[in-house]
């Protein structure tokens, strides 16, 4: 990031500071401000993030700013914390006071985290449905970060010192504000006959679901003999091996935590795992009733019906994707040629367009020719609403994931069917770097820029068929821009 330039540290942290009487309904009021802060934050940060990072970067905010406007998440609830400023910025505003209405108006919010403490913070802003709702900007903390790069804040930590958290907000007062699309997810499952214990233990779901509980009686999707979860999501939701190998990972780390302390040894080590679970030869490995066809009736809805889409028998992993980036900023969908465009009805992808784009892989060789100038997954279709049903089969459970966070999901032990239902709910503003790799159908440039790119594009990876292991090396070894570090031995990967 660009330096901050040289204001005065008084004068230029002013831009951001929020007064502790807005903050603390018990503190009075200050009347010896003059003007409104330029660029108010809120400011939330996960300790336990980015290798144990965050716990420095909260001691680096609470001394640049105002203590009380930066919190920890693992001492203070994000929806309580909101829900208290915002009444008593409705009982200032009732009683005259101008500077909080201000503050109100230009109010924004930071989260620091990984992609699942991010899609949290979403999820409580989304359900507190507040007059003025922040813009939100993810703050890249975590092994994956997708969230933050899909709108231009790259994959690493920025710095946690204060020349790097300056630089930072000087970036965030200069964002602009997007629309993003978000998703509710619904999923069902018969309640146990002969016990009393949950077909899910509530602790194993992520965290990241906001909302993902299980719903009370006179919730308008509960089904009397039926446990129903329900929850949304803003990056992806994936089904099958991608969700199997970040929960590998996340098993191992919440083990280990000593041993994930670093963003480039998370990385390889989810790279080998990748490897150990036998995702590059899942033919030799990992039995066909883990297929997403075997284990899923998969429908999407058009016209008003629901209709059964057609998954190609090699398919091991499906991902309903929002975002442009996937798998550490990866884009599976691409942008389809204009051809294929127009026999399949296919676009590009935006992130307001109200559309999930569904791509599915057959093993990791095939998701490594995401490194390749153009590559993408096997375009399954494009749908404001998806349902997978799980029946009875040989596998007793799958892996789900949901923006970084996986879960190991039981599947039907006799003829009941475990449901998942996704659909759209509704948008929430985010904020995004002018140069950042998402895209607006509202914004003319960038939708012609998608459409200008697009010829080139081959569909390749559409096809059926597995095609030799030898040939999916060849691909991956073609990719100009995937580089390993020099010297690293790739018999460590066994």
């Amino acid at each position: 990031m660009e330096p901050v330039s040289s204001p005065s540290e008084p004068t230029f942290l002013s831009n951001f500071h929020i007064p502790s009487y807005i903050l603390l309904p018990s503190s009075e009021a200050l009347t010896s401000i003059a003007e409104a802060p330029t660029c108010p934050i809120l400011v939330f940060i996960n300790p336990k993030s980015g290798g144990q990072l965050g716990a420095e970067l909260l001691v680096t905010y609470r001394t640049l700013l105002n203590k009380c406007q930066v919190f920890d998440l693992t001492q203070q609830d994000p929806g309580e914390a909101l829900r208290t400023i915002y009444m008593n910025l409705e009982r200032l505003k009732t009683g005259g006071d101008k500077l909080a209405a201000k503050i109100e108006e230009r109010i924004k919010i930071i989260v620091a985290g990984g992609d699942g403490t991010a899609g949290w913070l979403l999820g409580v802003v989304c359900d507190l449905k507040l007059p003025i709702p922040p813009p939100v900007v993810t703050m890249p903390l975590g092994t994956g970060n997708n969230l933050p790069f899909a709108f231009g804040w790259g994959k690493k930590n920025p710095g946690i010192d204060p020349p790097a958290v300056k630089a930072y907000l000087d970036q965030v007062m200069k964002a602009k504000e997007m629309k993003v699309d978000n998703w509710h997810i619904l999923m069902r499952m018969k309640a146990p006959k002969e016990c009393s214990f949950d077909p899910i233990a509530p602790l194993d779901l992520p965290h990241s679901l906001h909302s993902f509980s299980r719903v009370s009686s006179t919730d308008e999707f509960s089904m009397e003999g039926y446990h129903t979860f329900r929850g949304g999501f803003w990056n992806y939701f994936s089904i099958g091996m991608d969700a199997q190998v970040s929960y590998a990972f996340h098993s191992e780390r919440k083990l280990h935590p000593e041993k994930f302390r670093n963003q480039l040894v998370n990385q390889k080590t989810y790279m080998k795992l990748g490897c150990t679970q036998g995702w590059f030869l899942p033919s030799l490995f990992h039995h066909s009733s883990e297929n997403i066809g075997q284990l899923a009736c998969v429908k999407i809805m058009k016209g008003g019906e629901w209709q059964e889409l057609n998954i190609p028998k090699s398919i091991r992993s499906i991902v309903c994707l929002n975002l442009p980036s996937f798998s550490g900023g990866l884009n599976p969908w691409g942008t389809p040629n204009a051809k294929r465009s127009r026999d399949r009805n296919l676009t590009p992808p935006y992130v307001d367009d109200e559309l999930l784009e569904i791509v599915g892989f057959r093993n990791a060789w095939h998701g490594l020719v995401l490194f390749a100038p153009k590559g993408h997954g096997t375009r399954l279709a494009q749908t404001h609403r998806i349902r997978f049903e799980f029946y009875k089969v040989k596998a007793n459970h799958t892996y789900m994931r949901i923006d970084g966070e996986p879960w190991k999901q039981p599947l039907p032990a006799d003829d009941d069917t475990v449901v998942v239902e996704i659909s759209h709910l509704g948008q929430v503003k985010m904020l995004a770097t002018h140069d950042c790799i998402s895209r607006s159908v509202n914004d003319l440039a960038s939708t012609a820029s998608c459409h200008t790119s697009d010829e080139g594009d081959s569909d390749e990876g559409d096809e059926e068929s597995d095609g030799p292991i030898e040939e999916e090396r060849r691909k991956f070894g073609a990719a100009e821009t995937f580089k390993m570090p020099d010297g690293y031995d790739f018999a460590r990967l066994s």
